[in-house]
């Protein structure tokens, strides 16, 4: 069942996808009509899930789900996953890859492989001030406070020195 990411509990489990490019206004559109599509349809042993997404700086797709109604399943994460592999492959875009940063450069949201970052923070290109996204949150309580953060207030600080 789809609800409005911002009405969901703050316990409310998250998955961040960042994209390693921007979307463009059109593939927003139609990716937000068939994120409508299947979180609607979102079950876990044939109950609904009630769950929303949002969309943030072009880039990032966070999708939430209610657990206090009904828990994820091994399988309705599975759905999930091959769902994002399916926008994967029809906007040639890699949002699976864990092993990349996105910061802020100003109003723009740079994306680097780790290997980059990490040069990047040796040779003080970034610093300890330098917001990052930190897609390791789990709930939207996290997600609201921790996502957008200073890099020495994210995992990404042992990478600062």
């Amino acid at each position: 069942m789809l609800v409005d990411f911002n009405t969901l509990p703050e316990t409310s489990r998250v998955w961040i996808y960042q994209a390693n490019r921007s979307f463009t206004e059109q593939e927003l559109e139609e990716i937000k009509k068939k994120l409508d599509v299947f979180v609607e349809n979102w079950t876990a042993h044939g109950s609904d899930l009630q769950a929303g997404y949002t969309i943030k700086y072009k880039r990032f797709i966070i999708l939430a789900l209610n657990q206090n109604i009904a828990k994820a399943s091994g399988c309705s994460i599975d759905e999930s996953v091959h769902f994002i592999q399916q926008l994967e492959k029809a906007y040639q875009v890699d949002l699976m890859d864990k092993m990349n940063v996105s910061y802020k450069q100003g109003d723009y949201v740079a994306y680097k492989t780790l290997v980059d970052f990490r040069k990047m923070a040796k040779d003080k290109a970034v610093s300890k001030n330098t917001i990052v996204f930190n897609n390791l949150v789990n709930t939207i309580a996290e997600f609201n406070e921790n996502w957008e953060v200073p890099a020495s207030e994210s995992w990404h600080s042992r990478f600062l020195k």
